[in-house]
């Protein structure tokens, strides 16, 4: 099937008792057995949810994997892939990842024993000399989040195999329509479905989808023993969302284009960082290995002053943490997503305070570029 047939149909059925073709939203913290010993499928709730299964079935078959778990939230997803290493373990991280990935690596896993590596994983070379006999897991962010870098997902894929190391890929910003990592021989999938996958800001999730069944197995014993499960309810809005995917993906990526030349060609703007401008140093990769571009863009005004005058003229574009919804959202990294990562880091990776991001949302463009063109403005 196509990818906007999977996206409407896969892992879903109409509803045997009633014949409704939405997925219903089983709000129940338990099930009736049967006879003792004999269910229907489902016992509990923390273990087992209709609503959640079919969403978890259909995010596996639009990655392409073999199973799939849905999370409370982004990071929730990421702490139990995190469950597959251990005390005395080595991961190797792009660096600049999410703020609040390198937090729960820094504040929270480190007093467990983790050791982290931060590291340029678009420079392979560079991936492997930061690999040690402890190091069991590669994570890579694509494109990282704020710097929009990318990381050649077959290359990176390769390498982890080589090492016999657990490949691991945050694949929010592109979203499945975009960019398949497991297809690359990447062997994990995060996402935070707070974003693209739900689309509608009014969700909080996280999934994880996986190729081997041994990962499978650990991460959903996790997921039942842990209990950070998502709702019936939000994994309902999920639902509902991935059903425009496909639709919305496409709006994201045609307004970004023409966002990211507005802001490449501002005479205010220092640089633009965006996949799609043939500037980008990895531009021909994001042609190989993404059917887009998206809506994710970070430009850079300079200093923190005129990245507060600008963002405080917006009246369209929402200054907001998060991404991904139907509406423009932009925010200053420095004091908002990332700053959990020391300015002294963020400044040694060129992540400066004059870093301003950008979630292009699917309204009309010009609406858009007139709102960011007023931000510009000097009265």
């Amino acid at each position: 099937m196509g990818f906007a047939t999977d996206a409407i149909h896969a892992g879903q059925e109409p509803d045997p008792s009633t014949g409704a073709i939405m997925t219903p939203i089983y709000q129940t913290s338990t099930y009736v057995l049967e006879a003792l010993g004999k269910s229907k499928g489902f016992d509990y709730a923390r273990t087992i949810n209709p609503t959640r299964l079919a969403l978890e079935r259909n995010l596996a078959a639009l990655e392409g994997g073999r199973k799939a778990f849905c999370f409370a939230s982004g990071m929730a997803a990421i702490s139990a892939v995190m469950t597959l290493v251990g005390k005395g373990d080595h991961i190797v991280v792009s660096n600049m990842t999410y703020g609040g990935t390198f937090r729960l690596f820094e504040q929270v896993l480190r007093g467990y024993g983790l050791e982290f590596t931060y590291v340029d994983t678009s420079d392979l070379g560079a991936t492997e000399s930061a690999i040690r006999p402890a190091t069991r897991m590669l994570y890579v962010e694509t494109p990282t989040n704020p710097l929009m870098g990318l990381t050649d997902l077959q290359a990176a894929g390769a390498l982890a195999r080589e090492h016999s190391l657990i490949s691991v890929v945050d694949n929010t910003f592109m979203s499945p329509f975009f960019q398949k990592p497991l297809a690359y021989g990447i062997d994990l999938v995060v996402h935070s479905t707070t974003k693209f996958l739900n689309g509608h800001s009014d969700s909080v999730g996280g999934c994880v989808v996986t190729t081997h069944d041994e990962h499978a197995e650990r991460i959903g014993f996790v997921q039942n023993a842990v209990g950070a499960i998502l709702s019936p309810f939000d994994s309902w809005l999920v639902l509902r969302g991935v059903k425009t995917l496909h639709l919305r993906m496409a709006c994201h990526d045609a307004n970004g284009r023409r966002v990211a030349e507005f802001l490449n060609s501002h005479p205010k703007v220092q640089r633009v960082l965006y996949p799609g401008l043939s500037a980008h140093p990895q531009h021909e990769l994001a042609k190989r290995q993404c059917t887009g571009f998206g809506g994710m863009i970070s430009f850079d005004l300079g200093g923190y002053s005129s990245a507060k005058l600008f963002l405080d003229r917006l009246k369209l574009c929402a200054l907001a943490e998060s991404l991904g919804g139907v509406e423009t959202l932009i925010c200053h990294p420095a004091s908002m997503t990332h700053a959990s990562i020391p300015q002294a880091e963020r400044e040694r990776q060129g992540f400066t305070d004059g870093l301003v991001r950008i979630s292009v949302g699917v309204e009309d463009v010009e609406d858009v570029l007139e709102d960011l063109n007023n931000g510009f403005a000097t009265n």
